[in-house]
């Protein structure tokens, strides 16, 4: 269990270094939009708040209210059987967010899957700059959730609960081309004996933009602490899909290995291993309104 921790740790490690690197290696490249005397904040990083099963760095506009669908269609195991997961057990959620002043984002929603009920804040601290004087945009995301199931499945109310907190680190190293990483912590008030309470990781992803409304998306999610169940196999994420945006909204469709869309529930359980066949269909539908 020591060698697969610091295993995960020489990963995650190598992640947190990647973006810095990358920034360093890129700064020629500024963007054509503004000058080096141009200090307004670039252009979205990213087109939505997701970036298929992560938050992404990006907090609507002021006076915007957000409308998001997630939907995870079972694994493709059984092929045509149940026609690749579509007929399969699934799970989605529904949420809205509004940004009632600048930088903050407040929202909840309503997901299948335990019947979970979430609120989450998202605030943007920093914002990168056309002329580089501030590379990098950080945003903290967090939120909170409530399994509804049965009250005879828990011993106590707080049982119900769990929390997630990440601090999202990105930069729009040029007009096609975004990319993130997010160290991050969750907590489930109750679980079972051999299951740990806190699940530290780090994720990366990216979007690549190949024409003026369609991208290459991608993530990876590495979990640093891990169970102390041996026959719990926790297994990383990995998503890779398609993004097609405008300005109000944005449709994401993806293969990826986690179904529970929350991320302290993605972090924490997920034995789906992608590299064995065991992923999924699954997309996202943002639709902004502003007022």
């Amino acid at each position: 269990m020591k060698n697969q921790t610091n295993k995960n740790l020489s990963g995650g490690v190598k992640l947190l270094i990647l973006l810095p690197i990358l920034i360093s290696n890129s700064l020629f490249a500024q963007e054509e939009e503004g000058t080096d005397a141009d200090n307004r904040p670039v252009r979205p990083t990213f087109e939505s708040a997701l970036l298929m099963d992560l938050q992404s760095v990006m907090v609507p506009n002021h006076k915007t209210l957000e409308f998001d669908i997630q939907h995870r269609f079972g694994t493709v195991e059984e092929g045509i059987t149940d026609l690749f997961g579509i007929y399969a057990p699934a799970n989605i959620r529904m949420g809205f967010t509004y940004t009632p002043i600048n930088n903050l984002a407040v929202g909840f929603g309503f997901g299948k899957f335990k019947k979970y009920l979430d609120l989450s804040l998202k605030y943007a601290i920093l914002k990168q700059r056309r002329d580089w004087s501030i590379p990098v945009s950080l945003t903290y995301y967090t939120n909170i959730a409530r399994d509804s199931r049965d009250k005879s499945l828990f011993s106590k109310p707080v049982h119900r609960f769990s929390y997630h907190h990440e601090l999202i680190i990105a930069s729009r190293l040029s007009s096609k081309l975004s990319l993130q990483v997010a160290p991050s912590f969750s907590h489930y008030n109750a679980i079972d004996s051999l299951y740990s309470n806190d699940i530290i990781a780090i994720s990366a992803g990216g979007r690549f933009r190949f024409s003026s409304q369609g991208a290459i998306l991608i993530n990876y999610v590495q979990q640093i602490t891990n169970h102390d169940d041996p026959n719990f196999d926790l297994k990383p994420n990995i998503t890779i899909g398609l993004e097609f945006s405008t300005g109000s909204h944005a449709f994401q469709v993806f293969v990826s290995n986690y179904q529970g869309i929350l991320p302290q529930e993605n972090n924490t359980f997920n034995e789906y291993d992608f590299t064995k066949g065991e992923f999924l269909i699954g997309f996202n539908i943002t639709r902004l309104w502003s007022f």
